[in-house]
């Protein structure tokens, strides 16, 4: 089995030693870094190399959870991808080792955490989006075009056969959201005159 090490720090100034010392003297064969990346970017180099340099019956280390993933739930995800692969996690600092059953056992925990986070807070927005239209407050975005506008460009594009393209330009809207918006406005005439 190769262990490959991944550290990161969030800021330049930050220094990966304390990291790389610990990930040496677990035995890792190569280190990967990403140095003045936040855990919150999507972009991290380091990582994404790391994770192709591990392979079947290989294993992923880093000195703690929160260096590896951006939250709880990402941090399941990239586990779990390891997983598919064949391939096993350790974090050093929290003592979890995903080849052990009692590995397992802790991260299944925390998988199963995650996804009570994660229903907490999509019953949280629903409940907000519930109370914001109970009040009266339009959820989601704001309308392209306002009616007067609508029946202007419906106007200018069924009555004086003008290019949707050029009513789009003249509403700064796309040809495509006029279209649909155009489209629906039509709709909405045809069903009055039933």
């Amino acid at each position: 089995m190769k262990l490959v090490g991944y550290a990161r720090v969030s800021t330049v100034e930050q220094n990966l030693d304390l990291q790389v010392n610990a990930l040496k003297a677990t035995g890792c064969v190569e280190i990967v870094t990403d140095q003045g990346l936040s855990g919150v970017d999507y972009q991290r180099p380091g990582l994404r190399r790391a994770l192709r340099h591990v392979g079947r019956g290989d294993m992923l280390v880093v000195w703690r959870l929160d260096r590896l993933g951006r939250s709880l739930v990402d941090l399941i995800e990239i586990v779990n991808r390891l997983h598919k692969r064949g391939c096993e996690f350790r974090s050093l600092t929290e003592s979890i080792d995903t080849s052990s059953s009692g590995g397992r056992l802790v991260f299944h925990m925390l998988g199963a955490m995650a996804e009570f986070e994660r229903s907490i807070i999509s019953e949280r927005t629903k409940a907000g989006m519930e109370a914001a239209r109970a009040r009266g407050s339009r959820i989601g975005r704001r309308p392209a075009l306002d009616q007067l506008q609508i029946e202007q460009a419906y106007e200018a594009v069924h009555a004086l056969s003008e290019p949707v393209h050029v009513v789009a330009s003249r509403f700064h809207v796309h040809p495509k959201t006029l279209s649909r918006i155009l489209s629906q406005h039509n709709n909405k005439l045809a069903a009055s005159l039933l």
